[in-house]
């Protein structure tokens, strides 16, 4: 493969860069628990995991 011949300037870097920003998370209200979540992940509310409104796993009570 090829490889460049001289080193890239920290400026010509930055240049390109410039145009990546940081997004807004977008937020999404839960329609079993009513709690706001971001959007696309599993959230956890009294200590039950959800996904998409439907609870996929409670956590295990500690034993002693």
């Amino acid at each position: 493969m090829p490889n460049p011949k001289r080193r890239h300037s920290q400026q010509r870097s930055a240049k390109r860069r410039t145009h990546y920003l940081a997004e807004e998370v977008t937020l999404s209200k839960d329609a079993t628990t009513g709690e706001n979540h971001v959007r696309h992940r599993a959230h956890v509310s009294e200590g039950k995991l959800y996904y998409k409104g439907k609870l996929v796993a409670e956590k295990a009570p500690l034993k002693a």
